[in-house]
C-alpha cells in the first residue's frame, strides 16, 4: 500500500489540507481562509458550511499539487480547532446556527450562575477542567435554548452535536459516522476523563441530551471513509485528535515530562503526565494528552487566548506593521531602556488566571514609546504568558523537570527574536524542529500508523529533528525585574482587583 497520508488541519483562521509520503515529507498542500463573524461584543462565530467548503475545496488542491490521486492516499487524520462546537440536522445534515467558536465568551453568565451553585468542583473533578466559556458544553446549551425549537427536536432525536471534527466526519463519511475522538471529547464539558465516558450527571446540569452526542474512539481508530464522490475515490479516515494533542504527537512528546507549546492565535502548552491524572492546584487544566490502544495518557494544559492575534492586532487594529513577519525585527529596535507591558487579554485571560471579564491594557508608555515598543510589548506577552504556565505546571507536578525542554510549533516560532526572548524569559531551553507543520504532521501519523504504512511510536519520535535550539542568555535579575513588571501589569488587568 502507498504511504501517502492526507491530514486536514482545520484551524481558527485558515483550514489547510496536507498530503505527507512515504518519508513524512510535504508532497503538496492547499490552504483557504475563512470569515470571522462578530455578531455581539466578545461573541465570535463561524458558517460552517464555509468550513466544510475549504475542506473540500484544499483537500482537491493538495492532492492536485502532489500529482496524486485519492485512490492512492493510504489514511486520512483530521485535527481541527477544539472546543468550537456545531449542531446540525440529522437528516439533512445543515447546521441550525453558525459554529460558537473557542473564542466565544457569550455564555459567561451561565458559567457564573453554575459557580454561584458551587458546581465547578463538580465539572472539574469529572473533566479536568473549569467553569469557562472556553469550552464546549456551555455553547451546546446555549444553542439549545437559544435557537427556536432547537430543544424539543433535540430531546426527539433530531439534532447532532459535536466539536468540528465530529461535522467533518458526518459530512465525509456521508451522514454515516457520528463520531470523536477521546481528546476533543475532554474539551466538552461532558466528558469524564477518568471513566472515558460521557456523563450523565453533567450532561443533565447543561440539559444536553446524551443521543446527540458522538461516539468517542481511540484517536487512531477507525472512523469510516470518504465518501467515492468527493475526491473520486474512498480514503479511510483512521486518525483524529484536537490540534493541541496532535501538536503533542508531532513533536513527538510521547515520554512523561516532555513538554510542547504551540504559537498560533492562542498559545497551548501540554506537559505530558503519562498515566497520572494531575488535578492541578494551581488552574491549570487536566485533560487527556491522546488515546492509544485504549491506554488513556494524561497531561496539564496551560490555555493562552492572545498570542499570534497580538500580532495580528498591531497589523490590522494598529496598523503599525504591514506584515507579522516584521515584528521581530521591529522589536529588536525597540528602547531597551523603555518597560512596555501589553497585557492581551482581549477576550478575557486564560490559565491561570481565568478572568473572562479583564479586558486588555497597556502600561509603562513614555512620550518616546512607538511602534518598536508595542511590538516588543506583544511578542514579550506571549513569553510572559508562557511562563506563568510553566510556572504553575512545576507547582502541580512534581516529577517535572525543573529544567524543562520545551519543543514549539505555530506560526510564530518562524521569529528567532520571538524565540531567543521566549528562552530568556522562561530560563528554559527552546527547540524548533525542522517540520513546523507538527499539528498537520500528528493527525497523520494517527492515521498512517493506524493504516501500518507508517511507523510506530518509537521509530516515529527517533525521526524528530531538531532545526535550532535557543539557549536563555538573558541576565537573571534582568529576567526578574522584567517579570515583576509583568506580574504588577497582570494585577492591575485583573476584573477582580
Amino acid at each position: 500500500m502507498s504511504g501517502f497520508v492526507l491530514a486536514i488541519d482545520q484551524g481558527t483562521t485558515s483550514t489547510r489540507a496536507i498530503l505527507f509520503d512515504g518519508e513524512m515529507t510535504i508532497a503538496g498542500s492547499g490552504r483557504k481562509e475563512f470569515a470571522q463573524h462578530y455578531p455581539a461584543s466578545g461573541w465570535v462565530e463561524h458558517d460552517p458550511e464555509e468550513i466544510w467548503s475549504s475542506v473540500v475545496t484544499t483537500v482537491k488542491a493538495a492532492l492536485r499539487k502532489a500529482g496524486r490521486k485519492a485512490s492512492e492516499v493510504a489514511a486520512l487524520g483530521i485535527t481541527n480547532q477544539r472546543e468550537t462546537v456545531v449542531i446540525w440536522d440529522r437528516a439533512t445534515g445543515k447546521p441550525i446556527h453558525n459554529a460558537i467558536v473557542w473564542q466565544d465568551r457569550r455564555t459567561a453568565p451561565l458559567c457564573q450562575k453554575l459557580k454561584k451553585q458551587g458546581l465547578e468542583k463538580t465539572f472539574t473533578r469529572k473533566t479536568g477542567l473549569l467553569l469557562d466559556p472556553y469550552f464546549s458544553g456551555t455553547k451546546i446549551a446555549w444553542m439549545l435554548d437559544k435557537v427556536k425549537g432547537a430543544r424539543k427536536r433535540a430531546e426527539k432525536g433530531e439534532l447532532l452535536a459535536g466539536t468540528i471534527d465530529s461535522f467533518l466526519i458526518w459530512r465525509l463519511t456521508g451522514g454515516k459516522v457520528h463520531a470523536t475522538d477521546a481528546t476533543n471529547a475532554s474539551r466538552t464539558l461532558v466528558y469524564n476523563i477518568q471513566e472515558n465516558a460521557w456523563d450523565d450527571e453533567l450532561l443533565a446540569i447543561l440539559g444536553i441530551p446524551a443521543r446527540m452526542l458522538p461516539e468517542v474512539k481511540d484517536c487512531a481508530d477507525d472512523f469510516g471513509s470518504t465518501e467515492k464522490s468527493l475526491f473520486g475515490a474512498e480514503i479511510r479516515i483512521l486518525g483524529v485528535a484536537g490540534d493541541q494533542h496532535a501538536a503533542t504527537i508531532g513533536q513527538a512528546c510521547f515520554e512523561p515530562g516532555m513538554m510542547k507549546s504551540t504559537y498560533g492565535t492562542g498559545c497551548f502548552a501540554l506537559l505530558n503526565t503519562g498515566g497520572d491524572l494531575v488535578r492541578s492546584k494551581n488552574r491549570l487544566l487536566t485533560t487527556i494528552a491522546y488515546r492509544l490502544n485504549g491506554k488513556t495518557t494524561y497531561a496539564l494544559e496551560g490555555s493562552i487566548f492572545i498570542a499570534g492575534a497580538a500580532v495580528q492586532w498591531l497589523r490590522d487594529g494598529l496598523k503599525v506593521i504591514g506584515k507579522v513577519e516584521q515584528s521581530g525585527k521591529l522589536a529588536a529596535a525597540a528602547d531597551p531602556t523603555q518597560n512596555v507591558y501589553l497585557v492581551p487579554a482581549f477576550v478575557g485571560l486564560g490559565a491561570p488566571h481565568w478572568d473572562a471579564d479583564a479586558r486588555g491594557a497597556i502600561f509603562g508608555l513614555t512620550r518616546n514609546s512607538g511602534p518598536a515598543e508595542f511590538a516588543r510589548a506583544a511578542l514579550e506577552s506571549v513569553a510572559f504568558q508562557t511562563r506563568d504556565l510553566l510556572d504553575a505546571m512545576r507547582k502541580d507536578w512534581k516529577a517535572s523537570s525543573a529544567k524543562t525542554v520545551l519543543r514549539v510549533d505555530g506560526g510564530m516560532v518562524a521569529s528567532d527574536w520571538t524565540m531567543q526572548r521566549l528562552a530568556d524569559i522562561l530560563d528554559a531551553r527552546v527547540d524548533r524542529p525542522t517540520i513546523l507543520e507538527t499539528t498537520a504532521l500528528g493527525a497523520a501519523w494517527l492515521a498512517g500508523s493506524q493504516a501500518g504504512v507508517w511507523p510506530a511510536a518509537g521509530t516515529f519520535a527517533k525521526n524528530w529533528v531538531l532545526e535550532r535550539r535557543f539557549q536563555p542568555e538573558m541576565d537573571a535579575a534582568d529576567r526578574a525585574t522584567k517579570l515583576a513588571g509583568w506580574r504588577d501589569a497582570v494585577r492591575r488587568t485583573l476584573s477582580t482587583l
